[in-house]
C-alpha cells in the first residue's frame, strides 16, 4: 500500500457514517413517500417498489468493482466522485415525470451509492485495529440510524406540506458538504500494485444479479410475459453458475467466494443476509400498511415508523459491552430470534390498534435489529486477513445489497399473491400483514447459521479473548 497519512481516532468512521446517513435518509424517505409518488406518476403503489428495487439492484451490480476502483484511483478520489454522482442523480430523481425516468435516475444514483459506503468502509478497515473494530463500526452506523430516525418524519412532512420531489432535492446541500469533507480529511489510500480488473467476472456477476432480481420481482405480477420471466431467472442462474466456475480458476476474481470458507464470514453473509432480507422489506411494508391499508397521511405514518429507528439508536451504547459479556454467538442467536418474531408480530396491526402499541412494538424491534446488524457486520471481518480485506468488503457489501433488494421484491410478490388469492382489486391491510408474516419467518431461518458458530467466534474483536486468557 502506498504511504498515506492515517486519520486519527474516529474521523474516518464518522465521515463514512455521514455518507451512510445520506444514503439511509434517502432510502427511508423514499419508502415513506411511495404512495404519494404513485399518485403523482399515475401508477399503482405496488409498482413503485421499482423505485427502491432498481436502486438496490444498481448497488448490488456495481459494489463488486468498488474495491478495485478504490485501489486503482485512490479512496479519496473515488469517494468524492461517488458522492457527486449520488447528489447529481438525486436532482434527476426530483425532476422525474414518469416511472421509467425515475427508475433510470435511481439506477444512476445506485452507481454513486455503490462507491460511497464500501470504499469508505474499506478505508476504515485498513486503518482501524481489529480490537477497535466494534467501536468504529458502532460510530459508523450511528449516523445511519439518525438518517432512519429523521427519514420517516422528514419524508412525511415534505410529502404532506410540500412535494415528494423535495425528498431528493434535500440531498444536494448534504452531498456538496460531503465532497468537501472527503477531499479535506480522507487519505488517498491506494495500492501500489493493482491486478487487472476481472472484466469477465464483473459481467457475469452483474448480468446474473440483474436478471435474477428483476426476474424474481416480476414473478406473478403480470408486468412481463411468463416465458420472459422464466428466461431471466434461468439466465441469471446460468450466469452465476458460470461465475462460480470462473472464479475458481481466476487468481484475482472480482468476488472471491473462497472467503466463505471462513465460518464467521459465512455466518455473517448467509445468516445476516436472511435477516437483512426482512430488514429491507420493513420500510416498504410499513409505508404500505399505514398509508394504503390504514389510510394515514405520510406525516402521521412517518411519526409512527420513526420509533423503529429510535429504538436502534437507543441500543448503540450497549452493543459493545453486551458483545464483550456474552460473545457474538449468544448475542446473534438472541437478537435474530427477537428480530424475526417482532416482524411476524406486525401481522396483527390493524386500524384499531392503539398508536402507542405500534410505537412500542416498533421501538423494541428496532432495538434488537440494531444489535443484530452491528454485531453481524463486525463479526464478518473478524477472521479476514488484512491482505484480503478489500475482497471481503466487496463480497459482503454485494451480499447485503442483494438481500435488501430481494426483501422488497419478496414483500411485493407476497402482497400480490395475497391480493390475487382473495380476489381483490386493490391492496388492503391484510395483504401487507401476510407479507410481514412471510418475511418474519424468512428472517428466523437465519438462526441455524448463528447456532453453528464456535462459542469463541470473533473473540479478538469482542474483547473476550483477553478475558479467557
Amino acid at each position: 500500500m502506498a504511504p498515506a497519512a492515517k486519520p486519527g481516532g474516529l474521523v474516518v468512521p464518522l465521515i463514512v457514517g455521514c455518507a451512510l446517513f445520506m444514503q439511509m435518509l434517502d432510502t427511508t424517505v423514499v419508502a415513506n413517500a411511495l404512495p404519494a409518488m404513485a399518485q403523482s406518476l399515475h401508477q399503482d403503489p405496488g409498482r413503485l417498489n421499482l423505485a427502491i428495487t432498481s436502486y438496490l439492484l444498481s448497488l448490488a451490480v456495481f459494489i463488486p468493482v468498488s474495491g478495485w476502483v478504490a485501489d486503482r484511483f485512490g479512496a479519496r478520489t473515488v469517494f468524492a466522485a461517488a458522492i457527486a454522482v449520488f447528489t447529481a442523480s438525486s436532482a434527476l430523481c426530483g425532476a422525474a415525470h414518469s416511472l421509467g425516468f425515475l427508475v433510470g435516475a435511481r439506477m444512476l444514483q445506485g452507481v454513486g451509492g455503490a462507491m460511497m459506503v464500501p470504499v469508505g468502509r474499506l478505508v476504515m478497515l485498513k486503518t482501524v485495529p481489529k480490537g477497535e473494530l466494534m467501536r468504529a463500526m458502532s460510530f459508523l452506523t450511528t449516523p445511519a440510524v439518525f438518517g432512519s430516525v429523521l427519514g420517516a418524519p422528514v419524508g412525511g412532512f415534505i410529502v404532506t406540506f410540500l412535494s415528494w420531489r423535495w425528498i431528493f432535492f434535500i440531498n444536494i446541500p448534504v452531498g456538496a458538504l460531503g465532497v468537501v469533507l472527503v477531499l479535506w480529511l480522507i487519505p488517498n489510500i491506494r495500492e501500489d500494485s493493482v491486478p487487472p480488473l476481472d472484466w469477465r467476472g464483473f459481467l457475469l456477476s452483474g448480468i446474473g444479479l440483474a436478471a435474477l432480481v428483476f426476474g424474481f420481482e416480476a414473478v406473478g405480477r403480470g408486468t412481463m410475459p411468463g416465458w420472459l420471466v422464466a428466461t431471466m431467472v434461468a439466465g441469471g442462474a446460468l450466469c452465476w453458475a458460470a461465475y462460480y466456475v470462473h472464479q475458481r480458476a481466476t487468481p484475482h476474481p472480482i468476488l472471491d467466494l473462497r472467503l466463505l470458507r471462513l465460518q464467521t464470514f459465512a455466518a455473517a453473509t448467509f445468516g445476516g443476509g436472511l435477516s437483512r432480507l426482512g430488514f429491507g422489506a420493513i420500510p416498504f411494508l410499513m409505508a404500505m400498511l399505514l398509508q394504503v391499508g390504514f389510510g394515514l397521511s405520510p406525516l402521521a405514518a412517518g411519526l409512527l415508523t420513526f420509533a423503529s429507528a429510535a429504538g436502534a439508536l437507543v441500543s448503540k451504547p450497549a452493543i459493545r459491552s453486551v458483545v464483550h459479556r456474552v460473545g457474538f454467538r449468544s448475542l446473534l442467536i438472541g437478537t435474530a430470534a427477537f428480530n424475526g418474531l417482532f416482524m411476524c408480530s406486525y401481522t396483527w396491526f390493524s386500524p384499531a390498534t392503539p398508536h402507542l402499541v405500534i410505537i412500542v412494538m416498533l421501538l423494541i424491534g428496532g432495538f434488537f435489529r440494531s444489535m443484530l446488524f452491528t454485531s453481524v457486520n463486525t463479526l464478518g471481518y473478524a477472521d479476514v486477513p488484512a491482505a484480503q480485506m478489500g475482497r471481503a468488503t466487496s463480497l459482503a457489501s454485494t451480499a447485503q445489497q442483494v438481500s435488501l433488494s430481494l426483501g422488497v421484491g419478496v414483500a411485493a410478490l407476497i402482497m400480490h399473491i395475497s391480493l390475487v388469492w382473495r380476489g381483490g382489486t386493490a391492496l388492503a391491510a391484510q395483504d401487507v400483514s401476510v407479507a410481514f408474516l412471510v418475511v418474519g419467518l424468512i428472517s428466523l431461518a437465519s438462526l441455524p447459521w448463528f447456532v453453528r458458530l464456535d462459542r469463541q467466534a470473533g473473540a479478538e474483536v469482542s474483547g473476550r479473548l483477553a478475558r479467557t486468557r
